[in-house]
């Protein structure tokens, strides 16, 4: 093997390293608590899942300041949260959870970015369940400083896909969904047409104003990193509003 050889092998392990490092880097950010009954966040967020039992994120959500939040982008997206540098509030051990953004924690500019105003731009801050957050640190802190990092969404099943509106207005809220959790664009087609793109309505809501009553529906989900998912027929025929229906999965 030659000398030039050797120099292209070499730059590329040092890119792919690089490339890897960047990938599992750790951020800094905060992280606060909000206390429910149950010590989840069960009540409908910015990102319009609903009961987040129902739609299988539950405790394990988060809502994120408008640095994060990217105008709702990254709605469904996985991070890994541990507490760190605090010898008080943090964990022996410094363990980690992994949330969903479910829902936009807003700022509050009548109270100072280091008390009150977590959620302030352009601080990075998640707003986490009561339980999740007892995971990683004492439940007596106001507040805790936290490293971060996008990580893979592990999802039960397919991706789900529920229904609602009228005939001359159909939304789809997109849930459940593996690998990035994060969707950039949804295509819905019937045998009578084509594949047809959707527009975001709000969060991972995703609407057209086609009338698409009385058509087997097949659903196209396009992940932030390009990758795409088709789950043909999803939806049958008979399909009905308020009624929640499953496709494929990213693998």
């Amino acid at each position: 093997m030659g000398a030039l050889q050797l120099t292209v092998i070499y730059l590329i392990l040092l890119l792919t390293s690089q490339v890897i490092s960047k990938e599992e880097q750790w951020k800094s950010a905060t992280a606060t608590y909000t206390k429910e009954t149950d010590g989840s966040i069960i009540t409908e967020g910015a990102c319009g899942y609903g009961d987040l039992h129902k739609a299988s994120y539950g405790k394990y959500s988060a809502g994120l300041s408008t640095m994060l939040f990217n105008r709702g982008s990254t709605c469904g997206a996985c991070f890994e949260l541990r507490c760190v540098d605090h010898i008080l509030w943090c964990l022996q051990g410094s363990p980690s959870v992994i949330l969903t953004a479910t829902d936009f924690c807003p700022p509050n500019y009548g109270l100072s970015a280091d008390y009150g105003g977590w959620c302030n731009f352009p601080k990075e801050h998640f707003e986490m369940s009561e339980a999740a957050f007892a995971e990683i640190a004492e439940k007596r802190a106001d507040i805790v400083p936290v490293q971060y990092k996008r990580v893979k969404c592990e999802r039960r099943g397919g991706i789900r896909f529920t229904m609602s509106g009228s005939a001359h207005f159909c939304q789809v809220l997109i849930t459940n969904v593996g690998l990035d959790g994060e969707v950039v664009a949804v295509k819905v087609k019937g045998p009578k047409t084509g594949w047809i793109p959707l527009a975001r309505n709000w969060g991972q809501n995703w609407q057209s104003n086609i009338n698409l009553i009385g058509q087997p529906l097949s659903f196209e989900v396009t992940a932030s990193t390009g990758r795409t998912v088709a789950s043909y027929s999803v939806a049958p025929a008979n399909w009905q509003f308020g009624q929640t229906y499953e496709g494929k999965q990213f693998k």
